[in-house]
């Protein structure tokens, strides 16, 4: 069949579509179920539902004109529209993150290029008061050619915007075929090369609208404070002739606010409201305005807000505000490019749930409806045009240095007069259909495309037709250093993941344009670790207007679970596609089913509304500040607290009433507390900010967020420890006779035995080879030294100098091993390195092992590390105990995991859990689970247990998998289980970061001591048969 070749021309982006205008549902009388069931408008016509469909490889194998009335469809079976082909079969899924899926030869694709014919019958009614019909593809990728009962209706691109085309000419009464035929790629695909997987289709809705013959086309609605009131400036187009409009404004329970009557439409309408209720993301207040023109009735929603910069900073209606944001993509497991109104409500309810005040739709236009959702529901948007061309940055240089490729990044497509006219069409098809959404503040050009003449009209464009907004585009920084350009339609200076350096460096020039980072904190995996750090910054500076970080799902393709019930979810490579990158999608802060990652719980606290910024002991009293930006404290939340001592609550609280302080915004208040510190005990005071009124998304007694406070006292150490190694250390001083010892030696081992235990020390590896206590085998395995990690997702740099260190492969070798038995036990001295292949020692220590009269073992290393090599994974001993010593106490932080620079979502306390749900379950393994500032961790199981407690804290990692496991499998419905329960305690671990796509991790997390000690103490305990 032959088609024009569209998809290959620069020239004919769309072909009969109607004008860009802003999206509304119009209806015979007033019509306020915008969202929900928009369906349910008499002028509104869904054509979703299971169409006929059959795919080709190539559009060369598409012989028959399908189109045509009276064609049989003997072929063709059925697909859901919407519905994206790869998840039914057809195609197979791919994922690159920049590189493009084809050769880059723009604007050119591949002449073998596959395509999906569908076609789809239904009953048209016409109605004489809207004899006009349009219809309306709202998401189709990558190109689509129409065709109505035979007749060729028209042709359009750009994925994710709305293509709408009159179809009075062809429709009518009675059954209508709509034909519809979508290519695979297009010259626009080069337009669109985000980082996701690659999927095709009809993917949004479908439908048919009747119009009046007469009446309103478009209309731009902008509103303008002036101290308490509002002007309310709307203009709008026609189909043909200028009619008159009536325009009313409701609040929201129900009342006539304002209205215009027969205004003239060609002079537009002002309306004035006294005391307005202004929209803001925390209280997001949305009048009603009902358009009434030509027999139809347009209802919207209006939200009275002012965005504007000054002094360098971003203010919504007058007031400073932080974006506490996050990117989004839709991507759903099982749909794919295929989001529900269901689907985008679970993501806004695990978003306020989770302090996110704020959306980035990475990196494309969402559905409409989704704007509609964020006006409702409060968050704010930066809505992005569907351009990205990053894999214009894949190019082959023979001198290949970072440098020298962004400055020709832009060559090919951004600044290529050719594409101007593409780039600039993308912003106008944004702009003009969401230019009513109060949500939207910021309007972005795109992503990751660098710069030139393409985007220079672009946003020249923009700011011409919309001086109410912000205009953002980040890849402005990448461009042609030998060239001018224009900036001057820039509002914000944007980075993605800047290091805090780079963003005090910006600050120290007193600079102009308000700081946004687009993206930071990747969060790929068991990460970010360095949000608190972000989070300071972002308060130490007005102009930096906060953040939005990457990203917020990941994205996996869901195929089922295994004979043991795991769920089953792919990312790039396992489809057999080239080129892919690999679990580089993996990198949300929920997983593909909107189960919080603990990165998303740590974000949670961070973000969290107040914070106590100091505290008097002596007076009991916390100063707390109102991060909220709108909204007084006491109207947001009330205050829990408690006090615990050594993990245990000793005392708690709610504050009330007038003992909840009236914080304004951004200010600050006392609270005093009435509880009594014990003289002894490691104390802490948590205090817990509770949503006070249930809201859409987030009920009543919702946690928002916590502070912990440590407490003074005379002796703040953890009696529970003092306990166990004073009881232990009488045991062993002066209670036994040396005699009472049996020590024997051969020429690997010294075998130390009581009367209930036995031990074995390698006097060749400096470690214990087996703990046995009343005939109770603690160990399966010998203990190793342990420096490796399963590397995180945010180790994916650094584990390639881990790797070339070998410390994946580390063995420790004793050089020197002497003994003593006295009053207070064996002794054990031995100088010992920790050895890899091929390179010099990593680090030598002196091991002085301490093993008491009831079998318990104190370890103390002193460690000299070699600063040539990189940074330790961690330090610490690993031990492999019984399989069922699964149930676990511990006295730190938790339950949460943390690490070093990733632990605001836990809190200190006494915590029980069983081994196997210490695990984080992330889709590729890697390190997890692990709990910083340790006091003492008991692991007990049938008849063994096995406590570690030391005077200084420590990290536990308690597991039923290997590192060697986690290291090597995939996925982790890979995983098998070991035969032990593998327990690593770590001086210390590696921070996380977020070095996965961001900074390297800040210097003060790092492992990198070239000396340091280790002291711990195991105490065994077992019940005989």
């Amino acid at each position: 069949m032959i088609i024009p070749r569209h998809y290959e021309n620069l020239h004919v982006l769309h072909e009969n579509t109607a004008a860009n205008r802003s999206y509304y549902i119009p209806a015979e009388e007033r019509f306020d179920d915008l969202v929900e069931n928009r369906e349910h408008s008499g002028r509104f016509q869904l054509l979703n539902g299971m169409w006929g469909f059959r795919y080709f490889d190539s559009i060369y194998d598409l012989k028959d004109e399908f189109y045509r009335e009276g064609y049989g469809e003997e072929g063709f079976g059925e697909i859901p529209v919407p519905g994206c082909w790869q998840n039914y079969g057809f195609d197979s899924h791919q994922y690159t993150n920049t590189r493009y899926p084809f050769p880059m030869d723009p604007p050119y694709v591949p002449e073998e290029n596959p395509c999906g014919a569908y076609i789809h019958h239904f009953v048209y009614e016409p109605d004489e008061a809207a004899p006009k019909a349009f219809l309306n593809f709202e998401g189709v990728d990558s190109c689509y050619y129409v065709w109505l009962n035979g007749s060729y209706v028209g042709y359009s691109q750009v994925s994710h915007a709305t293509g709408e085309f009159d179809v009075t000419p062809y429709i009518r009464a009675g059954e209508n075929k709509l034909a519809v035929l979508v290519l695979k790629w297009c010259d626009g695909s080069y337009l669109e090369d985000q980082d996701k997987f690659r999927m095709s289709g009809i993917f949004r809705d479908v439908y048919l609208l009747k119009r009046p013959e007469q009446g309103i086309f478009d209309y731009f609605l902008k509103t303008r404070i002036d101290g308490q009131q509002a002007e309310i400036n709307v203009s709008f187009t026609f189909f043909d002739e200028k009619m008159p409009v009536k325009c009313s404004v409701y609040d929201q329970e129900g009342s006539l606010s304002a209205l215009a009557e027969d205004v003239p439409g060609d002079d537009g309408i002002s309306l004035t409201l006294d005391q307005p209720v202004l929209w803001n993301a925390e209280q997001p207040f949305l009048y009603t305005v009902v358009y009434e023109c030509g027999g139809e009735v347009i209802t919207d929603r209006l939200g009275i807000r002012e965005i504007k910069v000054k002094d360098g900073a971003v203010l919504v209606n007058g007031t400073k505000i932080k974006f506490r944001g996050v990117n989004r993509h839709d991507s759903d497991p099982v749909t794919g490019f295929v989001i529900s109104l269901d689907q985008m409500k679970k993501d806004f309810q695990v978003m306020k749930q989770h302090n996110v005040n704020a959306i980035r739709t990475s990196h494309y236009p969402n559905a409409p409806q989704f704007y509609q959702l964020c006006d409702e529901l409060g968050f704010y948007v930066i809505d992005e045009a569907d351009n990205e061309s990053h894999g214009t940055n894949d190019i082959y240089m023979e001198d290949d240095h970072e440098a020298g490729r962004r400055e020709r990044w832009n060559h090919a497509v951004s600044d290529n007069p050719a594409f101007t006219e593409a780039t600039a069409d993308r912003a106008k098809l944004l702009v003009e259909r969401d230019k009513n959404r109060p949500c939207v503040l910021i309007w972005s050009m795109g992503n990751e495309c660098a710069y030139g003449c393409t985007f220079e009209a672009a946003l020249a464009w923009t700011k011409a037709f919309d001086s109410t907004r912000l205009t953002h585009y980040e890849s402005a920084r990448y461009r042609d250093s030998n060239k001018t350009y224009d900036f001057s339609n820039i509002d914000l200076y944007s980075r993605m993941y800047p290091p805090l350096e780079d963003i005090h460096e910006y600050f120290a020039g007193n600079p102009e344009k308000p700081f946004v980072m687009c993206e930071y904190c990747h969060a790929m995996g068991n990460g970010p670790g360095d949000f608190e750090d972000y989070f300071e910054v972002i308060e130490q500076y007005d102009g930096l207007c906060g953040g939005f970080v990457w990203e917020w799902c990941d994205h996996g393709i869901y195929q089922g679970r295994t004979p043991e019930g795991r769920a089953m979810y792919l990312y790039g490579g396992d489809h057999g596609e080239y080129p892919h990158d690999g679990n580089f999608c993996m990198d949300g802060l929920v997983y593909p089913d909107r189960t919080p990652h603990t990165g998303l719980k740590e974000l949670k606290n961070v973000n969290r509304p107040a914070r106590v910024v100091s505290f008097c002991q002596e007076k009991r009293e916390a100063i707390i500040h109102n991060y909220l930006d709108f909204t007084s404290f006491k109207e947001y939340a009330s205050v829990a607290w408690e006090v615990t001592c050594d993990g245990v609550c000793i005392a708690e609280g709610t504050l009330e009433g007038d003992a909840v302080p009236d914080i304004l915004p951004h200010g600050e208040a006392a609270v005093r507390l009435d509880f009594e510190v014990p003289e002894a005990g490691k104390c802490f005071l948590k205090l817990r900010y509770i949503r006070r009124e249930s809201t859409r998304l987030v009920a009543a007694g919702t946690e928002l967020g916590f502070d912990e406070i440590p407490l003074k006292n005379e002796d703040g150490r953890n009696q529970t420890v003092l306990h166990l190694l004073k009881r232990c250390g009488e045991t062993c001083t002066g209670s036994r006779e040396p005699g009472l010892f049996t020590v024997k030696e051969d020429d690997r081992r010294l075998y130390v035995s009581g009367p209930d235990f036995a031990h074995v020390y390698n006097k060749l590896t400096g470690v214990l080879e087996e703990m046995n206590v009343n005939q109770c085998r603690l160990l399966e395995r010998p203990m190793e030294y342990n420096l490796w990690r399963a590397p995180t997702d945010n180790d994916r740099y650094l584990k390639l100098k881990w790797q070339k260190a070998h410390y994946d492969l580390t063995y420790s070798r004793a050089y020197q091993t002497d003994y003593s038995v006295t009053a207070e036990g064996v002794r054990i001295h031995s100088v010992i390195a920790i050895l890899s292949p091929v390179i010099q020692r990593i680090l030598n220590m002196e091991a002085d092992w301490l093993i008491g009269a009831d079998g318990r073992v104190d370890i103390n290393l002193a460690v000299k590390r070699d600063t040539e090599l990189p940074e330790l994974p961690r330090f610490g001993l690993r031990l492999f105990l019984p399989k069922d010593m699964e149930d676990v106490t511990y006295c730190g932080l938790g339950p949460v995991e943390s690490y070093r620079d990733k632990r605001r979502a836990s809190s200190h306390g006494l915590f029980t859990a069983n081994v196997a749900a210490l695990h984080e379950d992330y889709i590729r393994p890697q390190e997890n689970g692990s709990h910083d500032d340790c006091d003492f961790v008991t692991l007990t199981g049938r008849r063994a247990g096995l406590t570690a407690a030391g005077d200084q804290t420590f990290s536990f990692n308690a597991s039923v998998y290997t590192q060697e496991e986690l290291t090597e499998k995939n996925h982790n419905y890979e995983l098998v289980r070991s035969p032990y329960t593998v327990l690593c305690l770590d001086y210390r671990m590696n921070g996380i970061g977020s070095n996965s796509c961001g900074p390297r991790l800040l210097e003060k997390y790092r492992l990198d001591e070239a000396e340091f000690t280790f002291g711990i103490s195991l105490i065994p305990e077992g019940k005989a048969e």
